[in-house]
């Protein structure tokens, strides 16, 4: 039995403020908690039609904002995260320091995304929009392909990069 639309959509517009209270303890920060209820709110408002009575209408939502709060973190670290040079290929976390302001390190990544760019449209665009921050699921949403298919695509051209790449340092 599913409760009616608007009935929840009325206690959703009740929950704002202890929407908010938890969102600050999960951004600490003002104007990123008000987002974060902001797009909580719109993305409950266009699940609602999957919720159902016996589940808890306030840890439903709450779940829904803590979901959204991890993926925006992750998105966000992997847009801080770049390439390492080395043979291995290991992902590094270099936010400030990542030697894309240094004329040796703009040099190094216009060379890549040349290489890159070199790649038929089935591997550049997953890669590239994996390297964006999309999470694999994300991408393959987007291009209508399966996700085996997405992450093969993403690691063989990762591969061939690393090896286009292995002599250049």
């Amino acid at each position: 039995m599913k409760s009616s639309k608007k009935t929840l959509e009325q206690d959703l517009v009740l929950m704002q403020n202890n929407m908010l209270s938890y969102a600050l303890k999960l951004t600490l920060n003002r104007d990123a908690a008000e987002d974060l209820t902001q797009e909580t709110t719109l993305k409950a408002l266009s699940c609602i039609d999957k919720y159902y009575d016996n589940v808890n209408f306030k840890g439903w939502v709450f779940t829904i904002m803590h979901n959204l709060f991890v993926n925006d973190y992750r998105r966000m670290m992997r847009m801080q995260t770049i390439l390492d040079k080395s043979d291995n290929m290991y992902q590094l976390n270099l936010p400030q320091n990542s030697g894309f302001d240094s004329p040796e390190g703009a040099y190094t990544y216009s060379e890549m995304m040349t290489m890159l760019n070199s790649f038929s449209d089935e591997y550049k665009i997953p890669f590239s929009m994996h390297f964006s921050g999309y999470k694999y699921d994300e991408i393959a949403k987007e291009l209508h392909l399966p996700l085996g298919t997405v992450k093969s695509r993403i690691f063989f051209a990762r591969k061939r990069l690393q090896e286009l790449l292995k002599d250049y340092r």
